[in-house]
C-alpha cells in the first residue's frame, strides 16, 4: 500500500514540476561521429525473453519508441499504446516498449515479471525488449544513445516517447505526460505512415497543442 502511494506521488510530482520533460543529452564530436551514418533498424538489442532483437526487421516501419515502467503514475498507458499498436501494425507502426528502472525505481521486476505483467495486466502485444538504462554516462543503452545523439532530448521521466520514421531517423520527442490518445500525437504517427498530408510549415496543427512539457518535433543536430 505504501508503495503504491509512493508510486503514486512520484508520478504526480513529475507532472506537476517538469521532471517528465526531456533531459539535455550529451552532445560531443565523439557521440556525433559514431552515429552519424547509423539508423535506428542498424542497432542490435534483446528481446524481453533474452532472444537477440534485430531492429531491422523493422526497417521501413514507423515506430515508438517508449520507455515504460511497471509501478509509474503513467502505467495506464500501456492500454493506449496497445490501441496504438493495433490500429495501425498493418499500416506499418509499431511500438517498441524499452523498460527502465531509470526514474523512482518504478521498474524493479524482474524481465519475466515485466513480462507476466504486461501480458496480463495490459494484454501487450507489441514487441517489449529488454530492461535497459536511459540515462546518458556508462551503461546506457545504444537505443537512447542514438535518439539523444539525433534529437539532443532523453527521457526525464517513465513513458517518454521518441517518434521514429520509416528511415529509421528520429522526428519528434514526446514528454511522459503526452497520452498515446493525444492527437498531436497520433497526426504525426499518421503522416509518418503517410495516411494524411503533412501541413505546411507556416499552418498550425489541428487539435489540442502538445503538454508544456513535449518538445515536438525534435531537432536533428547531424542535419
Amino acid at each position: 500500500m505504501k508503495s503504491t502511494l509512493a508510486t503514486t506521488i512520484l508520478g504526480a510530482i513529475a507532472a506537476a514540476t517538469g521532471f517528465a520533460c526531456a533531459q539535455n543529452a550529451p552532445q560531443n564530436s565523439e557521440l556525433l561521429n559514431k552515429w552519424k551514418d547509423r539508423n535506428l533498424y542498424s542497432i542490435q538489442a534483446k528481446m524481453l525473453d533474452g532472444a537477440p532483437a534485430d531492429l531491422l526487421q523493422y526497417q521501413g516501419k514507423v515506430v515508438l519508441v517508449v520507455n515504460v515502467a511497471s509501478r509509474c503514475g503513467f502505467t495506464g498507458q500501456y492500454a493506449g499504446l496497445q490501441k496504438l499498436y493495433d490500429t495501425y501494425k498493418d499500416k506499418g507502426f509499431v511500438v517498441l516498449g524499452i523498460p527502465s528502472n531509470d526514474f523512482g525505481g518504478q521498474e524493479p521486476g524482474s524481465e519475466k515479471e515485466i513480462k507476466e505483467f504486461c501480458s496480463t495486466k495490459y494484454s501487450v502485444t507489441f514487441p517489449m525488449l529488454s530492461k535497459e538504462q536511459t540515462k546518458a554516462g556508462s551503461g546506457q543503452s545504444d537505443i537512447y544513445e542514438f535518439l539523444g545523439t539525433r534529437t539532443g532530448k532523453l527521457p526525464g521521466w517513465n513513458f517518454s516517447k521518441y517518434l521514429v520514421n520509416k528511415k529509421g531517423q528520429p522526428v519528434a520527442f514526446y514528454a511522459s505526460n503526452v497520452s498515446p490518445e493525444d492527437k498531436v500525437l497520433v497526426k504525426a504517427i499518421e503522416q509518418a505512415l503517410g495516411l494524411t498530408p503533412v501541413a505546411p510549415a507556416d499552418q498550425k496543427p489541428e487539435g489540442n497543442p502538445p503538454a508544456k512539457s513535449t518538445d515536438t518535433p525534435a531537432k536533428n543536430p547531424l542535419n
